[in-house]
């Protein structure tokens, strides 16, 4: 019996994340961003897998962990077109993509030097104002960053 499956089958969660339809440029960023590097859990990690509404997308699969708004915030800045899947017992309990909000506290390091949050002990504040490819301006200096360039803190 000859197969024509082009798909490699990985195990389902029972309990846990997936974080799906990330850039493929951006997918090592998230990792480093949700910090599985030193995980005990199981971590499944594709890149540069097909995608319907993207060349190419990242997705990381996480056993035994939800993460918190503030996690997923900075995923949003680094991977905007990213969905949270939310797997408890096999399904599916929650799917939501992820937001950015409007301002960022102490989650971005200002890139310029000069600024006074890279002088005195201070969160940062930057201020987004383009949500599709993230462009985020410095609350205090008014330096403006991409996602695709901030240094995630």
């Amino acid at each position: 019996m000859t197969s024509t499956k082009t798909e490699l089958a990985v195990a389902a969660l029972r309990n846990g994340t997936v974080i799906d339809h990330i850039p493929a440029s951006a997918l090592f960023r998230a990792v480093h961003i949700l910090g599985i590097e030193d995980m005990p859990n199981r971590v499944t990690i594709g890149n540069n897998l097909p995608g319907k509404h993207m060349e190419s997308k990242g997705i990381i699969k996480i056993e035994g962990v939800e993460f918190d708004r503030d996690v997923l915030n900075k995923i949003a800045v680094v991977a905007p077109t990213a969905t949270i899947n939310i797997i408890r017992d096999y399904a599916v309990a929650e799917k939501h993509p992820v937001e950015l909000p409007e301002t960022l506290i102490g989650t971005v390091r200002c890139p310029n030097p000069k600024c006074i949050t890279n002088n005195e002990p201070m969160d940062t504040r930057f201020d987004v104002t383009e949500r599709s490819t993230p462009i985020l301006r410095c609350h205090y200096c008014n330096h403006c960053v991409s996602g695709t360039e901030a240094e995630i803190i």
